[in-house]
């Protein structure tokens, strides 16, 4: 049987284990199917990404693309949506359909500003105050995850 996830969630480059792992826990809870970009932070065999997934790692659906090329190679033939707090469109002003593309950029960067660029009229961000730099990446993916469900369902 072929998996058809809800969504396609977009680690690139993921360097915090922790977070990989309760994105992959997020994704099981919602359907969705988890995309990691290398290079990864981390070993997939680390022991907090698997603390952080607890025993539902075993149900997710996940792969590992060698680059952002390889990776669109993988995915439908539908435009993503880029997270950032550097996009100007709201993330809540964002039409999601079921099998939509979400791409999130590393902890301590987030995404190339060249990807943002070329990407720019599909960028969204989620709101936050001035004292705060970002997000914890595994809350954004939540927050945006379930908007998407949201208006979905």
């Amino acid at each position: 049987m072929k998996y058809d996830p809800v969504f396609h969630i977009v680690l690139h480059e993921p360097e915090i284990p922790q977070n990989t792992g309760n994105i992959g826990r997020t994704c099981v809870a919602m359907g969705a199917k988890l995309w990691l970009v290398k290079p990864l932070g981390f070993s997939m065999e680390e022991r907090a990404l698997r603390r952080a997934g607890l025993d539902y790692w075993q149900h997710l659906e996940w792969e590992v693309a060698e680059n952002w090329e390889n990776l669109q190679q993988c995915l439908p033939d539908r435009a993503p949506w880029f997270l950032s707090k550097k996009a100007t469109t709201l993330y809540t002003e964002a039409t999601f359909l079921r099998g939509d593309i979400l791409v999130f950029g590393c902890e301590t960067q987030g995404l190339p500003d060249s990807m943002l660029e070329a990407h720019a009229i599909r960028g969204l961000r989620i709101p936050i105050r001035d004292q705060v730099r970002s997000l914890n990446l595994s809350n954004a993916v939540a927050v945006t995850m379930f908007e998407a469900f949201r208006q979905i369902s």
